[in-house]
């Protein structure tokens, strides 16, 4: 029709045809091989400049192997926790021109491993932060998935970097802690059933149960949100522990508003502690005695690992363990009298 615009796509044929070359030419000029004569690539360059071409991403990552995109698997993405750990990794990654794609399981086991599947198809590696997976599963998935860098857990089926925070370590501290300022009954509010990290505190508390076998221990069921550690004061009120450690600070804030709700003073009448250390555990009232967890680093360390996988095909990186530090603060106090 008289008029009309030509709005056909400018192809890489079209530069071949005007730099006079080679289809192959172009596809090498635009891809950044360096082999290609200096004057001709600089005509293939002026002709893709004058006809405004845009090369084909999709086909240009085909062409190369690679996406310049790393795939991160996490539980819960509204959990400050993992926001840290996916800035501390988005930052880190764009510093070396990557991008990052995330899926968000929703806490439910069985997509973590599909997620992680199609996060491998779609980018060069993946984080996988899947604290529900069992250890099966994660043997059988985890040589389909690299590069893949794992946080909070390891794996025997193929040399995988790990960062792993010492949570056992840390739980024993904090009960530490507490027993150092005279609590003889604790409880533990529990994280979710199948939480790997959840099974490293379990362990840790063994440990501290055999160190100080004088003083009770209860554990009562809880998770890893505000909700299960505000609906869980009823429990924490009436099992008779002076001292209780809390999965996570966010079930711990949870607990803390419970608990003032129905006119239990901490740490005058309960001393609690947290694990994590969230930006704003400081600012609760009273402020969040806690185990801190430097997870930023984690997302900035895993970047690296994932790095040096991508540009060496090495996986043989060490597993590496983080000793959590523990903040005294105003929600634990000597047992009351």
């Amino acid at each position: 029709m008289p008029g009309r615009r030509n709005t056909r796509r400018v192809g890489i044929a079209d530069v071949a045809s005007m730099a006079g070359v080679s289809h192959a030419t172009v596809s090498r000029v635009m891809n950044g091989n360096t082999t290609v004569d200096a004057d001709i690539a600089a005509r293939v360059r002026a002709a893709a400049l004058e006809l405004k071409y845009k090369p084909n991403p999709v086909g240009r990552s085909l062409a190369l192997g690679k996406t310049d995109t790393i795939g991160i698997v996490v539980p819960d993405l509204s959990n400050p926790t993992f926001q840290a750990i996916l800035r501390g990794l988005s930052i880190a990654a764009a510093r070396d021109g990557y991008r990052v794609l995330i899926a968000d399981s929703s806490e439910v086991s069985s997509e973590e491993a599909i997620l992680a599947g199609e996060a491998r198809r779609r980018c060069d590696g993946v984080v996988l932060c899947a604290p529900r997976m069992s250890d099966a599963d994660l043997e059988e998935l985890a040589p389909s998935l690299y590069p893949l860098v794992l946080i909070n857990r390891t794996t025997e089926s193929v040399p995988t970097p790990s960062l792993v925070v010492d949570y056992g370590q840390g739980i024993q501290e904090l009960a530490a802690h507490l027993v150092e300022l005279g609590h003889r009954k604790l409880a533990y509010l529990t994280g979710p059933d199948r939480s790997a990290s959840n099974v490293q505190r379990l362990r840790g508390l063994e440990k501290f149960t055999a160190e100080f076998p004088d003083v009770e221990l209860q554990f009562l069921p809880g998770g890893n949100t505000f909700d299960a550690g505000f609906e869980s004061s009823d429990a924490v009120a009436s099992c008779g522990a002076t001292g209780i450690l809390v999965f996570n600070d966010v079930a711990a804030m949870g607990l803390l508003s419970g608990l003032s709700q129905r006119g239990i003073r901490v740490p005058e009448d309960l001393s609690l502690t947290g694990f994590d250390d969230m930006p704003f555990a400081r600012y609760t009232m009273p402020p969040l005695t806690t185990a801190a967890v430097p997870i930023t680093d984690l997302g900035d360390l895993a970047w690296r690992r994932m790095r040096e996988q991508i540009q060496t095909n090495d996986a043989a990186s060490p597993t590496n363990y983080f000793p959590p530090r523990i903040e005294l603060r105003g929600s634990t106090g000597p047992v009351k009298a």
